[in-house]
């Protein structure tokens, strides 16, 4: 007896508006010409719940690792606060997941 050939399944991908397993990162890489004061603004500006001081806080990780996540959540939010990060003159890497 011969087993049928499997056949292979596909998982979809997530559009981003499910569990936690789905959340979009916004990450700000450190640059040569953005200050601490203007990435804690403009951090303080765009992201809701962060202060100047967290940005400062913010803009201090980015500058020593290279690189931070500095919000987390749904797309098409994640979106949104990239672009206008990015309008603020902010080096942004790609949204991940």
């Amino acid at each position: 007896m011969t087993a049928a050939p499997e056949t292979p399944t596909r998982e979809r991908p997530s559009d981003g508006s499910g569990g936690t397993g789905d959340a979009w990162r916004v990450i700000v890489l450190n640059d040569d010409h953005n200050t601490f004061d203007g990435v804690a603004f403009a951090l303080a500006r765009v992201l809701p719940g962060v202060t100047f001081e967290r940005g400062l806080a913010l803009a201090d990780r980015i500058h020593t690792k290279g690189l931070a996540v500095v919000w987390t959540g749904h797309r098409e939010q994640a979106e949104l606060y990239w672009a206008q990060l990015e309008a603020f003159g902010l080096t942004m890497a790609p949204l991940e997941r």
